[in-house]
């Protein structure tokens, strides 16, 4: 095979093209780039603002009921850089584009697309639809439950993903069958962890999922009067003792979810998840609203002493796995700086994830220290269009 000098476009262009290929869940949720930064570059606590979809009520009558627009917006901070630094002679230069990649490219971008990986999975805690069950094997009954949370929520039934642990992917498997044998569908190229696709899921295998660990709290209730405040993130709760911790999911007699439209109650009890750990003031999500276009929750009869259910063994540990529409999630990466006086430096986007590589020559040794960057955030932005699993 002729050897050629590598440029730093062609190591640049496969360092991203190896990265992207193993980002199974950031690959599969929103992602953006942000190109205001193309040309100074990002610097590290960079904020967007993503706008929220507007939400209206319906009038009954021919008498007109004009509603103001009140528009609203999340913020997302771009304010995690990380990075693989490695080191060649200038000799490595002149081996294949292939074998520099499997050799140099292929371990360190595997490493990086892990850690990315890990940092946004973490967004599973802002989820509060979630289907629980410490202790049990997961079967494709409870995906099917899972997907009926989405759907009451109303989201989207295209890009749904089902990113699920591979002991989770086992007991699906292993429960249906020849669900996944679908010739035209194996005869295709997936990114990596790809099983197959039910449901109107594309299945896929993540061994980074992290179990969640669930409070100590236990025989709680909540004045359903004055506990609970429309418009107000935290909801009060009292009695016996320990803490509902982040992540944690709960669900209060007498308050139920209604039709993100009609705003008819479901029948089914709405759950909470904790946004910090909290003790009797908890952070929720979502508020709390009673009323007018973004109501969400009606209180069948209110008062005190409603029984506060949470959902897990107390300080129990649980598997996680997830399904969610592309959209309950974005990813943003920003352009990095890029330096002067250096060997070379390239910056390279595609899909939106923007990589810098910047290298250097050290004359001591004859060596080129090269170093990876990634800058980016992320944030949930629909939660509704995601459900938990916690089963094992």
């Amino acid at each position: 095979m002729t050897q050629t000098l590598l440029t730093d476009t062609k190591v640049t262009r496969e360092a991203l093209r190896i990265l992207h290929q193993k980002l199974n869940f950031v690959g599969s949720i929103d992602r953006q780039y942000d190109d205001r930064f193309a040309r100074t570059g990002a610097k590290i606590g960079t904020s967007l603002q993503i706008r929220e979809p507007n939400q209206y009520t319906v009038r009954t009558g021919k008498t007109i009921d004009v509603q103001d627009t009140a528009e609203t917006s999340q913020t997302l901070t771009v304010a995690t850089q990380k990075g693989v630094d490695v080191n060649f002679s200038s000799a490595e230069l002149t081996m294949s584009l292939d074998d520099f990649s499997k050799r140099i490219l292929e371990p360190a971008m595997s490493v990086l697309a892990a850690n990315i990986e890990a940092d946004a999975m973490s967004m599973y805690k802002d989820v509060y639809n979630s289907v629980w069950s410490s202790g049990s094997a997961l079967t494709y009954n409870d995906v099917l439950d899972a997907r009926v949370l989405m759907q009451r929520s109303l989201a989207p039934m295209s890009d749904r993903t089902a990113n699920l642990n591979p002991q989770d992917m086992v007991d699906v498997i292993q429960d249906t069958k020849t669900l996944f044998n679908n010739q035209a569908e194996i005869a295709k190229q997936y990114r990596e962890g790809y099983v197959g696709r039910a449901a109107g899921f594309d299945f896929v295998e993540n061994t980074l999922w992290a179990g969640h660990t669930r409070g100590d709290a236990a025989s709680r209730v909540c004045n359903t009067s004055t506990g609970i405040t429309s418009g107000t993130a935290t909801i009060t709760v009292s009695g016996g003792s320990g803490t509902i911790k982040q992540g944690d999911v709960f669900i209060i007699e007498g308050v139920y979810s209604v039709h993100p439209e009609t705003k008819a109650s479901t029948g089914v009890l709405q759950q909470w998840v904790a946004t910090a750990d909290s003790t009797t003031s908890v952070a929720v999500s979502p508020t709390p609203v009673t009323s007018g276009a973004k109501q969400n929750i009606t209180i069948s009869s209110a008062g005190s002493g409603k029984t506060v259910t949470v959902s897990g063994t107390a300080s129990g540990s649980d598997t996680t796995s997830l399904l969610y529409q592309k959209e309950a999630f974005t990813f943003v990466t920003a352009d990095l700086e890029m330096p002067g006086g250096v060997d070379f430096g390239k910056r390279e986007q595609v899909d939106g994830i923007s990589l810098r590589i910047v290298r250097a020559y050290d004359i001591n040794n004859d060596n080129l220290p090269c170093r990876i960057d990634v800058l980016y955030g992320y944030k949930t932005l629909r939660p509704g269009s995601a459900a938990r699993l916690h089963f094992n």
